[in-house]
């Protein structure tokens, strides 16, 4: 009875080693990709947030839900609607909204996502006093011209026409800007990126058949919008056609959209805001739209982010230094 006792014990023990080893087993895969998703939680107090999928649907977070990087800049020292880009170099960069009412974004580099540059402060709209905001600043890597793109939504005082909400929306009236730089040192002047007949924030690009396509938030409230959109173009000197599809998403507020290209898929993953969850919708042609949001997860309290594909090697060395 003795040695059969023994026995069972340590079947026991191996059975809970086994059990535990199975969360970190299962996520280190072998298949060549993986998808990184970076957020913010809460009103960005604590930074970067990363999670991860083999599918595009379901999304778990790393760094057993904590902060990459913690934000020191701007006036606020928030990092919101975080945009992550691995470059050409194999670095990866992020920028962000530091504040509500700031002329300027934050930025940063990391070769391994765990040890990061110092955060810098990039004023791109102080050459417009009046200027309101910076928000949402996005990342987008040209293939063609081998130049980083950063857009964003500001808000600059009698440059546009007034829009029938703007008092409500606290005098706001965003159109998109853009900068230009080839190696995060030097950085083209800001100019005027997308400039439609409506308030505009929350740009998002993807190069994709051929085309440029830019999915943007209409931030109308009268009559209320508050949705995605997308238009496209096959060059990006010539710019985007003011003309922007019907609305991809549904009766829901929706903004900060991130394509993310998975098989034959375009997927569009949004806040849905005023709900406190996310949602998506996938296309395979950019003009008809199914919403899958009932098939994706994210980690609770997950708002605007940015999704990007990276080699799975990527993925499981940053699960291993997380862990």
């Amino acid at each position: 009875m003795k040695s059969q006792s023994t026995d069972t014990k340590f079947i026991w023990i191996c059975l809970f080693a086994f059990v535990l080893s199975l969360p970190l087993a299962s996520a280190k895969r072998k298949g060549k990709t993986a998808y990184l998703f970076s957020y913010f939680s809460g009103n960005g107090e604590d930074g970067l947030h990363l999670a991860y999928s083999y599918d595009g649907l379901k999304w778990l977070p790393l760094n057993h839900g904590k902060s990459f990087l913690k934000p020191l800049v701007g006036k606020d020292s928030l990092i919101r609607d975080p945009s992550l880009l691995l470059g050409r170099d194999g670095i990866f960069h992020v920028v962000w909204t530091t504040g509500w009412w700031d002329k300027g974004f934050g930025h940063a580099s990391s070769k391994d996502l765990i040890h990061w540059s110092k955060e810098q402060y990039l004023p791109v709209m102080y050459y417009k006093p009046l200027a309101k905001n910076t928000w949402a600043p996005e990342l987008f890597y040209d293939h063609k011209s081998k130049t980083y793109y950063i857009f964003w939504a500001s808000t600059v005082p009698g440059l546009h026409p007034e829009t029938p909400d703007s008092a409500t929306e606290k005098g706001l009236n965003h159109r998109l800007y853009f900068t230009t730089t080839k190696d995060f040192i030097h950085y083209s002047p800001t100019k005027l990126f997308f400039n439609p007949a409506f308030s505009v924030i929350d740009g998002a690009m993807l190069y994709w058949k051929g085309k440029y396509w830019l999915f943007i938030k209409n931030e109308m409230l009268r009559p209320v919008q508050k949705n995605i959109r997308v238009t496209c173009t096959r060059s990006l000197n010539k710019g985007f056609p003011i003309n922007v599809s019907p609305p991809i998403t549904g009766h829901y507020w929706a903004e900060g959209p991130s394509p993310l290209l998975i098989g034959k898929y375009v997927y569009v993953y949004f806040d849905k805001y005023r709900e406190h969850t996310y949602g998506a919708v996938r296309s395979t042609d950019g003009i008809h739209w199914q919403n899958v949001s009932s098939f994706v997860s994210f980690p609770a309290g997950t708002r605007h982010g940015t999704a990007l594909r990276v080699p799975v090697t990527v993925l499981n060395r940053l699960i291993s230094l997380t862990r």
